[in-house]
């Protein structure tokens, strides 16, 4: 039982675009230090839900609370963290620097055309030291490996210093490698700096190992709290609309 305020507190939400249900009814709660997948199929609705987390979509119906405000009262969106899909997909003459990059994720804390306080270059020291890319900072992002720009860009959502991070589809473009170090980043920010972690994917074999609850959504949500349990082939193949057939990665920790 949960007895800690959400972060986010999500009532009754639908939403309708011309005339088509992208989602239907949806209702749950994220709480602090969480660590959520969300998956379902392409057109399912699920970067339209994020979209309504962070504000950037209305819903047609309910509303969205973020920590017990509604989206036209809360102002402190600093403690949101946020990976666009296709975030690391960078065209390769883009004239900035992975330092450039990282410094625009102090942009919500501070005034338009503002130079950087002494404590705006710390966080932002910090955020590329946890993703180890302090010897990129004079880089093009433009010239980076699919995995290096994917942590310059989880370090832009960290320059904020946020509470919670929501990232969609953050490993498109990146290699096995990568993948696999993007997972470990994850589990080490939720487990050692308590960051809420909220992630759409569609690598369902390795979420079921370190998640603590799972969403698919398809239109409708279903809020799973025992992912090893509740990832069947049956299951999947209702969400999807395919015959599914999983490939279980069994990992023994000692």
């Amino acid at each position: 039982m949960k007895f800690s305020v959400p972060i986010f507190d999500v009532k009754n939400l639908s939403f309708v675009l011309k005339e088509q249900t992208i989602l239907s009814n949806i209702s749950f709660e994220i709480f602090p230090s969480e660590y959520i997948a969300i998956i379902g199929p392409n057109g399912g609705g699920k970067t339209t839900l994020v979209r309504m987390l962070l504000g950037l979509e209305k819903p047609t119906n309910g509303e969205v609370k973020i920590y017990g405000k509604g989206l036209s009262h809360f102002n402190e969106w600093y403690k949101i963290g946020y990976v666009p899909q296709r975030a690391s997909l960078v065209d390769g003459s883009f004239p900035a620097t992975v330092l450039d990059i990282v410094n625009m994720g102090r942009t919500s804390q501070r005034r338009l055309f503002s130079t950087l306080s002494k404590s705006d270059r710390t966080f932002v020291h910090d955020a590329m030291q946890k993703m180890d890319i302090l010897d990129l900072a004079d880089k093009m992002v433009g010239t980076l490996s699919g995995g290096q720009r994917q942590r310059v860009m989880i370090a832009r959502a960290l320059a904020s210093n946020p509470k919670i991070l929501i990232l969609d589809e953050p490993n498109t473009g990146v290699d096995a490698a990568s993948q696999k170090n993007f997972y470990a980043l994850l589990r080490e920010l939720n487990k050692k700096d308590g960051i809420t972690i909220v992630f759409i994917t569609h690598d369902i074999g390795v979420i079921a190992d370190d998640i603590a609850r799972l969403f698919t959504i398809n239109q409708k949500a279903i809020i799973c709290n025992n992912p090893k349990q509740t990832l069947s082939c049956e299951e999947m193949s209702s969400l999807y609309g395919i015959d599914a057939h999983l490939l279980h990665n069994h990992r023994h920790e000692h």
